[in-house]
């Protein structure tokens, strides 16, 4: 009779889907997230849909990559969304059967001054790029937070044999991408920042180089293990997950950005 009750009601409201929708258990779903998906304003585009179509509430906070999965492993977190292999790969490997899922990607860009005292723009590949850079002794300025980012950056130093900390050259921030960008704005310095940002925040400096091979970005998401913490919501982290698949989802990502910046921002992965 129930059932038959249910049916009824839901018939004398159009089928409505967003009124038969079940009301989860708990609304709440804590999201720990990269600062460059909430600083390029994809998560407050997303958000209001995602709750919309299926009675959850996000609780979003922002971090570099390194403290977003910090907040995984203190419990602080029912799901991530995070953009540094090695550091998903390491978590992921603690014995808790959770499971990386990547899902988008976007570029790397490397910016600067319009003058261009180094030569960037000149350059096929981030490598190339950094030792310029160094070669010039031009100001540099790193998020230095371990960021997903600031993580990338290391590794392109390191693919040149460099280490820049200490040179006079180089400046560490200790902030998000946001941050970072003004500083190397106020400074006429270069930087390495993802293309969403870059393009989010209002600054002097140009796009110097972009969609070079060692600069692809790959964003994942990652539900805590109930293994991990008995009391996740794991239910909320696989709608949100089971909601990122959907066509509507994806074509709303594909789509982020190219009213405003006449290109997408973020690459749906097949």
């Amino acid at each position: 009779m129930k059932r038959f009750a249910l049916v009824i009601i839901c018939l004398g409201l159009l089928f409505s889907a967003a009124a038969c929708k079940q009301t989860p258990v708990n609304k709440v779903i804590r999201m720990s997230t990269t600062t460059s998906v909430n600083d390029s304003g994809l998560m407050a585009y997303l958000q209001p849909v995602f709750e919309k179509d299926t009675g959850y509430t996000l609780e979003i906070t922002s971090a570099g990559t390194g403290a977003a999965i910090e907040k995984g492993r203190t419990g602080d977190a029912d799901i991530l969304l995070v953009h540094s292999k090695a550091q998903e790969e390491a978590f992921i490997g603690e014995g808790f059967e959770e499971t990386r899922i990547p899902f988008m990607y976007n570029f790397f860009v490397i910016v600067g001054p319009k003058n261009d005292p180094a030569g960037v723009a000149s350059k096929t590949t981030a490598a190339e790029a950094f030792k310029a850079i160094a070669d010039a002794g031009a100001v540099f300025v790193s998020r230095g937070d371990e960021s997903g980012t600031h993580n990338k950056e290391k590794a392109i130093w390191a693919s040149i044999n460099l280490d820049p900390v200490g040179k006079d050259w180089y400046v560490s921030t200790g902030s998000g991408m946001g941050a970072t960008l003004t500083v190397a704005d106020e400074q006429q310095g270069y930087t390495l920042s993802d293309k969403a940002t870059f393009l989010a925040h209002s600054n002097s400096l140009s796009l110097l180089l972009e969609d070079a091979a060692d600069m692809k970005n790959t964003y994942s998401v990652i539900a805590i293990s109930p293994k991990r913490f008995a009391e996740t919501n794991a239910d909320g982290a696989k709608a949100f997950i089971d909601w990122l698949k959907t066509e509507k989802a994806r074509k709303m990502i594909a789509e982020f950005g190219v009213a405003e910046y006449g290109q997408p921002l973020f690459f749906v992965l097949n």
